[in-house]
């Protein structure tokens, strides 16, 4: 990569949605790289947003910026996944890499393509899932790597389950839970599950509305399963208005239950702590001993030449208020910009996406078949659209 390295961003306050994994302060203060232009159709507010992100300009459009500024590196913050298609392939074609709000697309289909796109181009793609850099998820990783928990049985997993409990719960949240499922396990072999919607099995012209707009969304209640080499089982749940925010508590993440012991991780998006990790040392099922013990978990990575991250711009300019989301984010700009000269996928690539829209689709299918599906996907459609 020359240096500086340009980086561009669109985040497009006109119709943002939610998301918000402060993506657009990823690249600030990182070494050798400058931010060469936000693009942004709503004039309010223009200043502030440039002042947070560090841009050194605002375009219009990506079109725009993509002509003036010819970015390296293209930042798409905003979230609504119909919409990322057609703005990856014009950053693509313009010659960029790309740092990919998640979730890739609404469809496979269009996962595959541009995927292909990425390979044609020679360029990466990096997915913002920015906890897979959060030193909680690292550590839980190489414990389970060291056998702190024995031989690894079964990944519990939850999304938030808030008022988008279900199906939009699984594609905005339980992306992030399924990609921890296959990170810590592989590739999947199968999946089964029941996908409900006021209490009885979904059809394929089912639909919920949804907060945002993510493509097709069935179901307000899911229970899967999946199974991954090792006869290691992942599980995901999901169900409507389940949500214990309002309590101080987190519902969404994983804990890995092993031969020798458990870890159990929770996220949330508020102020600090952001991410807890514990540990049982007991063989039994979880709820056989409530002596879980909170492992102390510390970052020791360090980015030479980096600028101290500014923690005052938590809760400013959709900038979430919980700092992981901005020390892990960080270190996933970095890792693709570390892909990028290395010639390697980043962390969280476009391949990875494509595993866990697999894994979403799968669900829908084995919902609506009414038995295990394999995976990879033989049929690319989305099983609510065939």
């Amino acid at each position: 990569m020359p240096h500086p390295c340009r980086i561009g961003i669109l985040m497009d306050t006109t119709d943002l949605g939610l998301g918000l994994h402060g993506m657009h302060v990823a690249f600030r203060g990182l070494p050798g790289v400058e931010v060469v232009g936000l693009a942004d159709s709503n004039p309010r507010g223009l200043e502030e947003r440039l002042a947070v992100s560090g841009a050194r300009r605002v375009y219009p459009s990506l079109a725009a910026l993509l002509a003036d500024a010819a970015p390296e590196v293209m930042v798409l913050a905003n979230r609504s996944p119909d919409d990322h298609l057609a703005q990856i392939q014009a950053c693509l074609e313009a010659g960029c890499h790309l740092y990919c709000e998640k979730p890739l697309a609404a469809r496979l289909t269009e996962v595959d393509q541009i995927i292909a796109l990425a390979e044609r181009h020679g360029r990466q793609i990096a997915l913002a899932h920015p906890c897979r850099q959060a030193p909680v998820w690292r550590t839980l990783r190489r414990m389970v790597a060291d056998g702190a928990i024995g031989r690894p049985l079964t990944v519990y997993g939850r999304g938030k389950e808030d008022h988008r409990g279900g199906g939009e719960d699984l594609i905005v949240l339980g992306t992030h839970v399924l990609d921890f499922q296959a990170a810590l396990c592989g590739q999947p072999r199968q999946v089964y599950a029941e996908v409900t919607q006021d209490g009885r099995p979904i059809v394929a012209s089912d639909r919920l509305p949804t907060v945002e707009p993510v493509g097709p969304v069935a179901g307000d209640a899911i229970f899967a399963t999946l199974q991954f080499d090792g006869q290691v089982r992942g599980l995901f749940e999901s169900r409507r208005g389940l949500s214990t925010w309002g309590r101080g508590l987190a519902r969404m993440g994983i804990t890995v239950c092993g031969t020798a012991g458990s870890l159990t991780l929770r996220f949330w998006d508020g102020p600090p702590p952001a991410a807890t990790l514990r540990w049982s040392q007991v063989a039994g099922a979880p709820e056989d001993d409530l002596s879980y013990q909170e492992v102390p978990v510390v970052e020791e990575r360090v980015i030479p030449g980096a600028e101290p991250l500014d923690y005052g711009l938590l809760g400013r300019e959709n900038v979430p208020q919980a700092a992981l989301f901005m020390e892990a984010g960080r270190f996933a700009a970095w890792d693709l910009l570390e892909a990028i000269g290395a010639g390697r996928p980043p962390e969280c690539s476009a391949v990875d996406a494509r595993r866990t829209q697999e894994m979403l689709q799968g669900i829908y299918a084995a919902a609506l078949a009414g038995r295990p599906v394999a995976l990879p996907l033989v049929e690319r459609r989305h099983p609510l659209e065939v």
